[in-house]
Parts: C-alpha cells; sequence; structure tokens
C-alpha cells in the first residue's frame, strides 16, 4: 500500500505525513537515541506557545476541555467553528497565524463559548487560585474576540513601537527604544571580541517596579519544569551516544540548560560543529530569532534526523568546494572570507518535529546563528530529504504551475529540472549563503535591528540565486546542463513577485521575514533591469523573463550590496532596501493572484503530522526495537501532546 502524504485539510492549511525512510537501516543504539532525542523534542512544547503569546497556554486549555466535553453538541456550527479555531491554535502555538503573524478571528459567538464554559466541570479549567469562570472570561475573552487587541504576533511596520505593537511575549512592559538600549549597554559593559555574547536570547526581558531585568529561561528560572523535562530525555539520550563528542555535546546542552548561561552556549555550540561522526544529530534550544520582532529572542524548537546516506554526497561536494564559491563572489573582496572554515552540510531524515519546527517546519537550516562562530569555527547545514519528499509528493497534479506559468516551454523547463533546482538551491542557500562573507572589524551582529533578518535571508538566496547559474554546478556533477537554472530564476521571481501574494490577507503588507527576502529580490531585478517583466496575456498577470544572464548579473549586484551592508551594518541601506521593495503589495495584481488561486482550491500553507514512536521491550524491561505508527490522527496527536508534555499549565 501506498504511503499517504496528504491527509487533514481545514482553515488555510493542509495536513501532511512524513515518512521515515531507512529507519529501519538504524541500528538498536541509534534507534534508542532517536526515541530519547524525540521526547526531548516534544517537551519544550509548551514553551513555545507561552513564547507567542502569554495567553495562549490558557486559551489552548480552555478549548480543549470544551472540545473533549460532551456537555455540548458537537453537531452545531459554531462546535465545528470552535474546532477549526483550536486547530489553527494547535497549528500555530498560539492565536495568532503561524506566518502572516495576525490574530484569528474564531467563527463562533462569545455567547456560545461562555455557554460551553458553564456547563464543563470547571476543575478541568485552566483556572488560578481563588479564580471563577466569570473570571476567566472576562480575562480571555477580549484576547479571543476583540480585534484591537493584541492583534499582531510579530509587527515590523516602520516607525511603530515594534514591542508595544507586538503580542509575542518575549518582552512585558517594555518599550522598544528600551529594550535596545538595555542591550546595547550590556555589549558595553560586557565587551568581549573573543567570544561574543548573544545576549537576550535565552530570556524574558521585563519591567519590575521600574527596573528591566531579565527572567532567564533555564532549570531554575522561567519554564523550569519544561526544561527539567528536556533535561531528563537528553540525560536518557546522552546514555546511547554514539560517541564521546556526541556526549560531550549533549552534556553540554544540559549544563545550558540547567545553568542559562550563555557562554556556555557558545561552547555547546563550538563543540557541536565538530560532532560529524554520528548517524544521528538533532537541535535542540532556542535558536531563531524570527518570532522577536527585535531579532534577539529565540524561540524554542527541536528536530531529530538521521543522515541521509545517499543525498548527502550533494551537498558534501558543496562544501568540498566552499572556498572557491567564496572566492569566486561577486562581493567586494574586503568582505570575503579569506580561509572558510568548519563547513559541514548534510541531507537528512527528520525523524521528529518540535516547538517552532512543527507542524510547519523548514525544509533547510544552517545553525549556529553566532557570525563570529561561524567565522572561527564553521556551521553546519542540513537540507531535509523527508519533508523535501512529502512536499513534492502532496503536490503533484494540483494545476498550480499550469495556472501560473507563462507558457508550455517554460513549463516543461520546470518539470525538468525543478525538483533538483529546488533542492540545490536550498544546499546553496544553507550550506554555503548563510555561512559566506564577514562582517568588518568592530562591526555589530545586531546593527541591522528589525531588518536583519530578511538582509540575511536574502543574503543568503542571491548567494544561492548566483551560483545555481555557475558552470561550476555542471563541472561537479551537481546540474546535467546549463539550461537548468532556468528553471530555478523563473519559479523564483514568479514566486517574489506574485505567487507567495496568496499568503498574504487583502489590504495587508508583507512582513515575514523570508516573503519579504523574496520580494526584496524579485521587484529589485524587475525595477533595475530588463530582464524580468510583468506581461498581461488574456487577461491575466505572468513573469517573463527575456534575458537569463543579465538576470544573472542583477542578481551579482544585489548580492554585493546586500553583503556590504551586512559587512558594514549600515542600518538606513538595510532599511531603505527592505521597505522599498519588499513590504508593500499591488492591491491589484494581489487581488487577480488572490482568485486564480482561489479556483484550484488548493491551502496555501501546509503543516505536518509527526510519526508516533512505539518502544518494544523485552521480559527486563529493556527496549529492543523502536516501531512507527503512521496513523494518528491530527487531533489526537495534538491532545495526547497536551496531555504528555502539558508541562507549564
Amino acid at each position: 500500500m501506498d504511503f499517504e502524504y496528504r491527509d487533514e485539510r481545514f482553515a488555510d492549511l493542509q495536513l501532511l505525513r512524513y515518512r521515515l525512510n531507512g529507519f529501519e537501516k538504524l541500528t538498536l543504539q541509534q534507534k534508542e537515541l532517536v526515541y530519547y532525542l524525540a521526547k526531548a523534542a516534544l517537551s519544550g512544547r509548551d514553551i513555545t506557545f507561552d513564547q507567542f503569546g502569554k495567553y495562549n497556554l490558557r486559551i489552548r486549555k480552555m478549548l480543549e476541555v470544551i472540545y473533549v466535553d460532551k456537555t455540548t453538541s458537537h453537531e452545531s456550527e459554531e462546535f465545528k467553528a470552535l474546532e477549526v479555531y483550536l486547530k489553527r491554535i494547535w497549528f500555530s502555538s498560539g492565536i495568532h497565524h503561524h506566518y502572516g503573524c495576525e490574530k484569528f478571528k474564531p467563527g463562533f459567538s462569545p455567547e456560545f463559548l461562555r455557554a460551553a464554559l458553564v456547563k464543563v466541570d470547571s476543575r478541568k479549567l485552566p483556572l488560578k487560585e481563588g479564580e471563577t469562570v466569570a473570571n476567566l472570561c472576562d480575562e480571555l475573552f477580549p484576547v479571543i474576540f476583540d480585534d484591537s487587541v493584541l492583534p499582531k504576533r510579530v509587527n515590523k511596520a516602520d516607525g511603530e513601537d515594534l514591542l508595544l505593537t507586538s503580542a509575542c511575549h518575549f518582552y512585558d512592559g517594555v518599550t522598544q527604544e528600551e529594550a535596545e538600549q538595555f542591550y546595547a549597554d550590556m555589549k558595553i559593559q560586557h565587551a568581549d571580541t573573543n567570544a561574543p555574547i548573544s545576549y537576550g536570547l535565552n530570556s524574558t526581558l521585563v519591567k519590575e517596579n521600574g527596573i528591566l531585568q531579565e527572567q532567564v529561561w533555564c532549570a531554575s528560572g522561567k519554564y523550569a519544569n519544561a526544561i527539567q523535562h528536556i533535561i531528563y530525555w537528553l540525560g536518557k539520550a546522552r546514555d546511547v551516544a554514539e560517541n564521546n563528542q556526541q556526549k560531550k555535546v549533549i552534556s553540554l546542552l544540559i549544563k545550558y540548560y540547567e545553568s542559562g548561561d550563555l557562554s556556555i552556549f557558545n561552547e555547546y555550540c563550538i563543540e557541536w560543529l565538530k560532532e560529524h561522526d554520528s548517524v544521528v544529530d538533532f537541535i535542540n534550544g532556542f535558536i531563531e530569532v524570527y518570532g522577536d520582532p527585535l531579532g534577539l529572542k529565540g524561540s524554542w524548537e527541536g528536530l531529530v534526523e538521521y543522515i541521509d546516506e545517499e543525498a548527502t554526497q550533494r551537498t558534501q561536494t558543496i562544501s568540498r568546494h566552499a572556498q572557491w564559491f567564496e572566492d569566486h563572489s561577486p562581493v567586494d573582496p574586503r568582505f570575503r572570507k579569506p580561509v572558510v572554515k568548519g563547513v559541514s552540510a548534510n541531507v537528512i531524515c527528520a525523524a521528529m518535529l518540535g516547538g517552532d519546527e512543527y507542524p510547519s517546519t523548514a525544509i533547510g537550516i544552517n545553525l549556529p546563528n553566532a557570525d563570529w562562530i561561524r567565522a572561527e569555527y564553521g556551521s553546519k547545514s542540513i537540507t531535509i530529504s523527508n519533508i523535501t519528499e512529502a512536499y513534492n509528493k502532496a503536490s503533484r497534479g494540483n494545476g498550480f504551475k499550469e495556472e501560473f506559468v507563462i507558457d508550455k516551454d517554460t513549463l516543461q523547463l520546470i518539470d525538468k529540472y525543478g525538483d533538483i533546482c529546488d533542492d540545490l538551491h536550498t544546499d546553496l542557500h544553507e550550506c554555503l549563503g548563510h555561512g559566506s562573507g564577514q562582517l568588518l572589524a568592530g562591526v555589530d551582529p545586531d546593527a541591522l535591528k528589525a531588518y536583519g533578518n530578511t538582509i540575511e535571508e536574502a543574503r543568503a538566496d542571491l548567494f544561492g540565486l548566483y551560483y545555481i547559474a555557475d558552470k561550476k554546478l555542471i563541472e561537479l556533477g551537481l546540474l546535467p546542463d546549463s539550461e537548468a537554472y532556468k528553471s530555478q530564476y523563473y519559479t523564483y521571481m514568479m514566486n517574489g513577485l506574485m505567487t507567495q501574494l496568496i499568503r498574504i490577507n487583502p489590504g495587508n503588507h508583507i512582513e515575514e521575514a523570508h516573503m519579504r527576502n523574496r520580494a526584496l529580490i524579485a521587484h529589485w531585478c524587475l525595477e533595475n533591469g530588463h530582464a524580468v517583466k510583468l506581461v498581461k496575456h488574456k487577461g491575466k498577470t505572468y513573469v517573463e523573463i527575456t534575458d537569463y544572464e543579465e538576470l544573472r548579473a542583477l542578481i551579482a549586484r544585489l548580492l554585493a550590496e546586500v553583503q556590504r551592508i551586512k559587512s558594514e551594518g549600515d542600518y538606513e541601506a538595510a532599511r531603505q532596501l527592505v521597505e522599498k521593495y519588499a513590504v508593500k503589495v499591488d492591491p491589484i495584481l494581489h487581488e487577480e493572484v488572490l482568485e486564480r488561486y482561489k479556483r484550484l482550491d488548493l491551502a496555501p500553507y501546509k503543516g505536518f503530522i509527526n510519526p508516533m514512536m512505539l518502544p518494544v521491550y523485552d521480559n527486563n524491561g529493556c527496549i529492543t526495537d523502536i516501531q512507527l505508527n503512521y496513523g494518528e490522527s491530527y487531533a489526537h496527536q495534538m491532545l495526547r501532546y497536551s496531555s504528555e508534555y502539558g508541562t507549564l499549565i
């Protein structure tokens, strides 16, 4: 029986399943290691919910109680609307859209919710000591139903106070100016040019009695209960580690979680980079800063992985030639790395997704994020083959390309080369793009502030776009011929100029960093040359590329400028570039794209249901195997996770 990739669909979301290809070939020790790391990857789930909004955990718990209760009819339209709303909360780790960041609008009334709450056993509700159901309603109903209360999880609108207008829970009662000054002062007071600290990465900044202070996320601080569970499972994983270096890495991560000391996090990152001999690897911690409008605070995430041996040959070929790519980059030589160190790249199979990587996950990752560690010790890059496989299998024959690609010749080009070029661009982006270039001496890595994430993603994408058209890739056997790259250029420009607009609500600007990055590149190339055009054919708008070589030259020019901005810390140039090309949406084109997409009846966003891992024990209580089950429903998985990993509510 064929594996079924597509599963449940609701709102603007499609749930998929991913397969753990080759899992059965792992040794028992490796399977056991994956299992314990998977438990650790799920144990921080509540942290992500709280980081994304201070009311998320209580709202989730309240709605879950109603959802499983039988006192309210499950057949009414309002209950069905509550079910969709709850499923969206599960998907986004909170009440705001996982991509657009706008607050969900419930399809049920306050009266319905209040009546349902009165019927359930109040002991099951997330009531604080002395609190009544009426008190709960008074606190949470405005958050759910009032459009003016916490409308955006992450606001990046130029000229506004990004903290006071964002609902994310990394700051409490603190203005943008206060936070920026707090961390600027901290860097001055604790300057360490040899091993800079990622100040603010693992803390909530609060104001108490007029004084700013950090609540550190550690085993004895904020999120202690969740972190203690993570530590427990990491300890079990350490006992079955594949080698001593992996043991050392896990021990350092535990030590960091216990103390919250960011200097230990630096040490952990460096030792993690040295670990190359294991089949199994993982990410667990406060990592990506896209959820913070200031780009400082790390959202909690977990990922467990094992190497896809065959596909990894591709990324290792790229990484072996990293110095060549750096030396031939079209950027000012001052901004290139004289010596590229420690570039490691693997294609992997995801074994478990957690936190900010679940249900919606990246297809490629490059870590660590600290520029100085990348410069001195290198980086690890991964491309996730079984996630890409699931996306590709689920999208076959859905009519999307036929609707938006300009002609049959271009469509045939994309059909022939699209999958290989998509994978290769991701490899170049993650393996080399993020690790390329260098900051000039004395430049603050956070100098670009709220624009830093967009500029960094643009830099990596441009690097990949520039080199995917290079004959070097044909010489290395990574592309079949000199025509292949054109499929990537076309789909990238089509996405940046048009099709990614399906993810934007009418009247809204682009705010998510990756979408801004793609819009920036595509619109800059459209305006600054003649290689790309928007044309009309039979009343529909299409992207037309008239000169692929000129387009590559434009990409080279923009890459040089974006790298200069990054290397020099030119905040004003970053602001102007992003605000001019990456934010605004043409409302007429937007309306057309939405209408054309609507007729296809597709979900613009996709996420994943994790496999269940079931340990098999012998009579002595020892694990003899880890079995996989792909049959768990989305709702069952989410309710099970809330029960098993509900550490903060």
